[in-house]
């Protein structure tokens, strides 16, 4: 984390956390939803406002975590801004030199990878379980072509439970 997050979690240690607020669809893309949206409905079918801004998207990447419930948040100061997810806490996105990039920008090793009911490619990684991006699925049949990584079947409604994540952290 940031070191102007970290004073400020010593500096104000008992903000309460934010639930609702931001959410990560299935292409990495980071979405802000204030209370009309949330009462709009629930996310992914109401998305709200992507947000587009780089140095805010780098500093959201940079402060991403996991407590130790399953639960990704943002941590943005003092406060903890829990993340909705569509599908993963990941979303992987793949280089042509066999690079794999977290939608933070981390650099993930591949540990083993997953397909499910509906043709979605997950990989687990050092980082944690995510899905592949869709723009990088020709990248992907060739690493699995190549016989670098042999998808073991599994079933997406599943996946939070056996990986330990939370798709909707709430109070």
């Amino acid at each position: 984390m940031d070191d102007i997050v970290q004073a400020a979690l010593k500096k104000w240690p008992n903000v309460p956390h934010c639930y609702g607020w931001l959410a990560l669809d299935a292409r990495g893309d980071w979405y802000m939803r204030d209370d009309r949206i949330q009462r709009s409905g629930p996310f992914p079918r109401v998305k709200g406002s992507r947000i587009d801004h780089d140095k805010l998207l780098a500093f959201i990447g940079r402060n991403y975590d996991c407590d130790e419930h399953g639960a990704w948040f943002f941590q943005n100061g003092p406060q903890r801004v829990y993340v909705e997810l569509e599908t993963t806490p990941w979303i992987w996105r793949l280089q042509p030199d066999g690079t794999v990039l977290s939608h933070t920008g981390r650099r993930a090793q591949v540990e083993s990878a997953w397909l499910d009911e509906g043709g979605h490619l997950y990989l687990l990684t050092d980082l944690g379980l995510g899905l592949v991006h869709t723009q990088d699925m020709s990248l992907a049949a060739e690493a699995v072509e190549a016989g670098h990584w042999t998808p073991q079947d599994c079933i997406a409604a599943k996946l939070p439970a056996i990986h330990r994540f939370q798709r909707r952290p709430h109070p």
